[in-house]
Order: C-alpha cells, then structure tokens, then sequence
C-alpha cells in the first residue's frame, strides 16, 4: 500500500504506481495525478487502513502522510514505531546506550529565550523535536549564534506551518543535544518481519562547514556503498532492539566517529555510528530516494515492498569510480513572490545531469533538486561537487 503526498511525487515514482498498479491511497494528491492523466489503482481510506492492519506493508512519499496513519490505522507497533522515530528527544532517550556522552534537552519553544546558555554545553545543536530535512536545525558555538538561531526560528515557524503539517515539522518542542563530530551519512533502510535491517541505499552527507546545516550535496557511488552498508544493516538491527519496527522503512542519518571504546555503538572497524534522526514510513525526502534509481537501477521503495534485500556485488558491477550526487537548493523563507530560479543556467556546467527538479519555493522551500553523475577521481568531478556545495543560489534567482 502506498500514499503519496505533498509536497511532491517524482515522475519516476508515479511512472513505477502506473506500471506496477500497486494500490494508493485516494488522498488529494494521488487524485491530482490521476487528473493529471496518471493512470493509478486508488483505493478508498477504509480499504487502505483494513490492508495495513492486516499487514500490508506501507509506503509514503512524504511524511505528510503520518497523520494519516494515526487517524485511521488500527495498528499499534506502527503506530508506537512512527511515535518513537519522528521525536527526536524521544529516540535519543532510547538509544542512550549507542551513543554515551551525548546532551540532550528537550524544550518547549516559548523556552528558549530563557536557557541559561552558558551551562550548556558547548558546541550545541537546536532543532525542532519533530522535523523534516534540515528545517529548524542551527549549529551553536557562541552566545551570538545562540540568539541568531533563536531569532531565526521565532522568524521562520509562521513558514513551516505553512509548508507542513505539525506532524512533519512541530513547532511546540525543540531538543538542544551536543554537536556531533565526524562524518555524516544518511541511509534508506528497511526493517523485514524479523524486525532486521536491510540498507538499500547510503549516502555521504558532506557540508561546506562546521555551522552548514544544509542538504546541498549527498553522494553515494560503489566506494561508499562497499564499506558502510555491512555496518549500517548491523547497527540498524542492534537500534532497532528498542523499537521493534517490522516490515517497516526508514531513513535514517547518522555520524561516524572515531571508536571510542566505550558504549554499544562501538565496532570492531574502529568507527562509533551516532545517530542523529529516524524518519519513519519513507525514504530520502522529496524524492530524494530516486538516487538510488539514477544511480544503481532499483527503486528502494519496489524492493521494500516486495521485501527483496539489494545484491550489492550485482548492482555495484561497472560502478566503481563514480559518485551519484544530488543537492537540495533551499529557498530563504522570505523568498519574494514573482522570482524564479534559473537551472538550466545553473547546471549547465556539470558534466552530467540525471535529473533536475524545479519547485514553487513558496510551496515546498526549496528552488529545485539536481541529481548528477560525478567521477570520483579527477578535476572535473570535484568541481562539479564543489559547485553543488558551495555556488551561491542567489546568482540565479531572477525575476518571473
């Protein structure tokens, strides 16, 4: 069973629904498409609620879908598994033992002015409790960034309530939690009926900085998937030890450290994994998942449905030396009305484009998603990355 949602549905998404005639959910969304001349096997709430319970595995697009669930799906390991992962307070309470020495607080907005900042500790993360992407989320390392970022999400909540639903981004909760160091990567995984993970697809998550909190460039290729999709299927099934999550998918982030020695996240490779969230019932976020699809062939949705673990010795083949990228272009929240964001003249440049999305960035946030193919050697394709990192968006914001 499947529901798509705002904000978005990838054309690849809805060229798989039409071929597959897997059953949607008849939400506005799924009726947009099919009045858009999509041909879809929609079903009606009832039908899609008695399915799941009876164990049908679900799918959403978007995590504007969790409201959904709650309000009409009688299954309560779903259920608690959505509650669990979407608070980000609440995860970090259960997987204290995988990440020992990690801050957290949980605290309500209206809070936040009064923190006593200097007794926290110091660098610091501030993001909402409930989230999506990188909304909300400010790196602190001083008192100055401290009030910038309290500003900035006084300033910004009226927007997020805009664009999502309070289940998707809340605006009552934040948690502040210590920053953690180290590489981060984002994985979409799925849990078997066994409550077992199994990754379909990892993706480095690189920043221009230490205070960058941005989606400009994620990359996966041969090289990433290789060494950590062993580790991540094993730390996953481990986390999941305190959830019991079956038949159920994820996207998860996380960060990689040198191994401390201490704590259950440790591994004989001499990495700690930390995590940082869970965003239950779908995969990378506003089609982001397609990645996958541009780079190795698959949908990861296709093989979480019918419960088919990937054959990474088969995919990868022919694979190695690229790198499969793909940059979210976020719009300022105050991006004026009438303008419009110029990418064809903004990829031009890269040696070769998969895909580009173009959105309303009044609607979704964000000016586009570009996905490209990189060498992962060589000049051309550390430039093309580069720019995904670091170009300045408001060179192409043009007017109409």
């Amino acid at each position: 069973m499947i529901i798509v949602d705002e904000p978005f549905v990838a054309p690849e998404f809805a060229d798989y629904l039409e071929k597959t005639q897997h059953p949607v959910l008849a939400n506005g969304m799924a009726r947009r498409l099919t009045a858009e001349g999509r041909r879809l096997n929609l079903v009606d709430d009832e039908t899609c609620a008695r399915a799941v319970e009876a164990g049908e595995r679900l799918y959403s697009s978007s995590e504007n879908a969790l409201s959904w669930v709650s309000e009409h799906v009688d299954n309560a390991s779903m259920r608690r598994a959505i509650a669990v992962f979407k608070d980000k307070a609440r995860m970090r309470e259960l997987l204290a033992p995988l990440c020992p020495g990690v801050f957290y607080r949980r605290i309500a907005a209206e809070d936040l002015r009064a923190v006593d900042f200097d007794a926290l500790p110091k660098p610091l993360v501030v993001k909402p409790a409930v989230g999506f992407c990188s909304v909300g989320v400010h790196v602190v390392e001083d008192r100055a960034q401290w009030d910038a970022a309290v500003a900035a999400i006084e300033h910004d909540a009226a927007t997020w309530r805009e664009w999502y639903p309070e289940s998707v981004i809340g605006n009552a909760e934040f948690v502040i939690e210590s920053y953690i160091e180290g590489q981060e990567f984002a994985i979409d995984a799925f849990y078997d009926e066994e409550g077992r993970a199994h990754v379909l697809n990892v993706l480095q998550h690189d920043f221009a900085g230490p205070e960058d909190t941005s989606d400009r460039l994620y990359f996966t290729g041969a090289s990433v998937v290789r060494t950590w999709a062993p580790r991540f299927e094993a730390w996953l099934t481990r986390a999941n030890e305190q959830v019991g999550a079956r038949a159920f998918p994820v996207h998860v982030e996380v960060r990689v450290q040198e191994d401390s020695g201490k704590g259950e996240g440790a591994s004989a490779e001499g990495v700690q994994i930390m995590p940082i969230e869970f965003n239950p019932l779908r995969f990378a976020g506003l089609c982001g998942t397609e990645l996958a699809y541009f780079a190795y062939g698959f949908h990861t949705y296709d093989y979480y449905l019918r419960n088919v673990a990937p054959d990474w010795d088969t995919l990868l083949t022919g694979k190695e030396g690229k790198l499969y990228c793909m940059s979210l272009l976020a719009a300022p929240a105050d991006t004026p009305a009438g303008v419009r964001f110029d990418a064809d003249r903004f990829t031009a440049p890269f040696a070769q484009v998969l895909q580009c999305y173009e959105f309303d960035p009044h609607a979704v946030g964000s000016y586009a998603f570009v996905f490209c193919e990189t060498e992962e050697e060589g000049a051309q394709g550390a430039a093309d990355r580069e720019r995904l990192l670091r170009e300045p968006l408001e060179d192409y914001v043009v007017n109409g």
